[in-house]
């Protein structure tokens, strides 16, 4: 596992780029947060950056020049720059971009140079709940009231996971359909207890063949391969405890019959799960 949190982005403004391995050891230092609501005539004068940018548009358009290459970006663009850039950049007047931009540097706990792992340019759409969370962020950078470094990171933080779920793992939770967002939610907090798709079904009011379908549709995963998924994660944190046994925990975590518990275990993790027991010394 490397100590950097990504591998460096090989080609700047390759869209395929997926990194093999991420690893989530990061701490961000902000240098800069700002919502920017440009007038016709702005400008971004050439300028090499001294940290990772983060810049999300919501709103217009504009023209950056990033290493003598042109590219533009319009609603719902994130454009994601390493440190040592040369940028520059203009709006449209027709169309003045507003966006949220944000600088920082990145370390991991043991204080190497860490990464993105986006491309520079990609396009995870005009969302709402990373919106709210840009806004919240700018207010506390602003507002700087006691315990705003805390807040302010990890506000930057989920935002970067929230990128991350849409432009990297292709994953999205917050999945824009209220019925499917309400049954992760009820799963999450319900896992261990018999639930059905004919149960889920009924809670949001729909046909239970069609709701299997709009689930798979949705999640990219059938209902009982995410509901066997969520036991065997919760299964794995628990059994790193080493407090109960496996037959303990595979009750308390939705599973009747302990071989099933086993078989998915083994299928779904690769090894048995007495391999997540702690080590005794």
């Amino acid at each position: 596992m490397h100590d950097c949190l990504f591998i460096l982005i090989p080609l700047l403004f390759s869209i395929d780029y997926m990194p093999e391995s991420i690893n989530e050891d990061i701490i961000p230092d902000i240098k800069l947060v700002i919502y920017r609501k440009c007038t016709p005539a702005w400008k971004l004068p050439a300028h090499t950056t001294d940290a990772i940018n983060l810049t999300y548009v919501t709103e217009g358009k504009a023209r950056y020049t990033i290493n003598d290459k042109q590219i533009d970006l319009v609603q719902g663009n994130l454009l994601t720059l390493p440190i040592d850039c040369v940028r520059k950049g203009y709006t449209f007047p027709d169309q003045p971009m507003h966006c949220f931009s944000v600088d920082f540097r990145l370390k991991s706990s043991r204080g190497l140079e860490a990464m993105l792992p986006f491309p520079a340019i990609t396009t995870p759409g005009l969302r709402e709940d990373i919106i709210r969370m840009f806004h919240e962020l700018t207010f506390s950078w602003l507002n700087k009231v006691p315990g705003h470094v805390i807040k302010t990171r990890g506000l930057l933080l989920q935002i970067i996971h929230r990128f991350m779920e849409l432009v990297i793992f292709k994953n999205e939770l917050n999945t824009g359909d209220p019925r499917i967002n309400k049954v992760i939610r009820y799963i999450s907090a319900h896992y261990p207890e018999r639930i059905t798709v004919r149960k889920m079904a009924d809670m949001v009011g729909l046909n239970p063949t069609y709701f299997g379908t709009l689930f798979k549709q949705v999640m990219k995963t059938s209902f009982n391969r995410y509901l066997i998924q969520l036991r065997i994660n919760n299964a794995e944190s628990i059994l790193a405890n080493g407090e109960y046994k496996v037959a303990d925990i595979a009750d308390a975590c939705g599973f009747t019959d302990i071989s099933h518990f086993y078989k998915q275990y083994k299928l779904i993790r690769g090894f048995p799960p007495s391999y997540s027991l702690p080590k005794k010394f």
